[in-house]
């Protein structure tokens, strides 16, 4: 998944392989054989390409990591005691993410402006003259 989610588009069984015999000595039916389990399992589509697939991710890293979390969070019999743990691990840059991560969720501060003035209503002589005396509006 590493690779697929690093290139960030559809990729074949050779390209992957390729890429990772750079590391060390792996066989094309095992990379076949894990990506044909990744698409069972729904973490990657592919689309046939001639004679070979091109697969791509599903979802993005990020994405898996949140749900990984979440998962974590919520099988939790006390979550904000769980948090209050997961905090205490992270280090300060990790704090500092954060606390952008949830700046950015909240969205925009709204904007601090000056009140409007506006004109008050008006009473019942200014709207109908009538309305104070006799049907002539004396």
């Amino acid at each position: 998944m590493t690779r697929v989610w690093k290139w960030n588009r559809p990729v074949t069984v050779r390209e992957v392989l390729e890429d990772l015999q750079q590391e060390r000595s792996i066989a094309y039916t095992t990379v076949m054989t894990v990506l044909d389990n990744l698409h069972q399992k729904g973490w990657v589509r592919r689309e046939a390409e001639g004679r070979a697939y091109r697969y791509e991710a599903v979802s993005t890293r990020a994405a898996y990591s949140a749900a990984l979390m979440n998962d974590a969070w919520s099988q939790s019999d006390n979550p904000a005691a769980a948090l209050v743990a997961f905090f205490g691990m992270m280090s300060e840059e990790q704090r500092v993410a954060l606390r952008d991560a949830v700046r950015i969720a909240q969205g925009p501060e709204p904007q601090v402006s000056e009140p409007v003035e506006r004109p008050s209503a008006p009473g019942p002589s200014e709207e109908n003259p009538a309305a104070d005396g006799d049907a002539s509006g004396r």
